[in-house]
């Protein structure tokens, strides 16, 4: 249950930089603001419960590299932020190194 704890986790750690992106939006300003405090909260809590069973070295690289893998991408995808293969590869490096600690765990 921790790994899912700690998955989840790094996929709020992807919401509140796209908050902070929207609240630059003059339309989104309150919105993004929520969003971007909402998706902290909740991602602390998980990061919380998940090391309770995983260790903290681990479960933070986990948490940081999922948050900046998804925040590239949807970067990329969502915002239109500059992209190339050398930018994708590195991604790959963070994912790849995710990875390697979950199998390693």
């Amino acid at each position: 249950m921790a790994w899912i704890y700690l998955i989840a986790a790094g996929l709020f750690e992807v919401g509140w930089p796209v908050g902070l992106k929207w609240a630059q939006l003059p339309d989104k300003i309150i919105v993004g603001i929520i969003v971007a405090v909402v998706c902290m909260a909740v991602s602390g809590c998980l990061l919380y419960m998940a090391q309770k069973e995983i260790a903290l070295g681990t479960a933070y690289a986990v948490w940081t590299g999922i948050g900046a893998a998804g925040t590239f991408l949807l970067g990329v995808w969502v915002f239109g932020d500059p992209s190339n293969l050398v930018r994708y590869l590195g991604v790959g490096l963070i994912i790849a190194g995710v990875v390697t600690l979950k199998l390693a765990h």
